[in-house]
């Protein structure tokens, strides 16, 4: 899984550090060794890699996920071109 760095890193460590994150860590670690998880591992973060922090003003969750192969690529209610 793609990792922080940044802003997002010093805010979300301390609760990387807690175990429920490290069990659901090596939870969602085993599901992408085993089963076709979207979007890809190294695009589970991307929102975080392309918005600084500093710069949110708000959030919107999407509840439909992608299920399909080149859909998902880590940006809710967007596909890839």
């Amino acid at each position: 899984m793609s990792e922080l760095s940044g802003e997002w890193k010093a805010v979300l460590e301390p609760e990387f550090k807690k175990p429920y994150y490290r069990d659901l860590y090596n939870f969602v670690k085993k599901e992408y060794a085993t089963h076709i998880i979207y979007p890809p591992s190294d695009k589970l973060f991307e929102a975080l890699h392309l918005t600084p922090l500093s710069k949110i003003k708000v959030v919107i969750l999407g509840q439909d996920p992608y299920h399909n192969e080149n859909q998902a690529h880590g940006l809710s209610f967007s596909v890839p071109t």
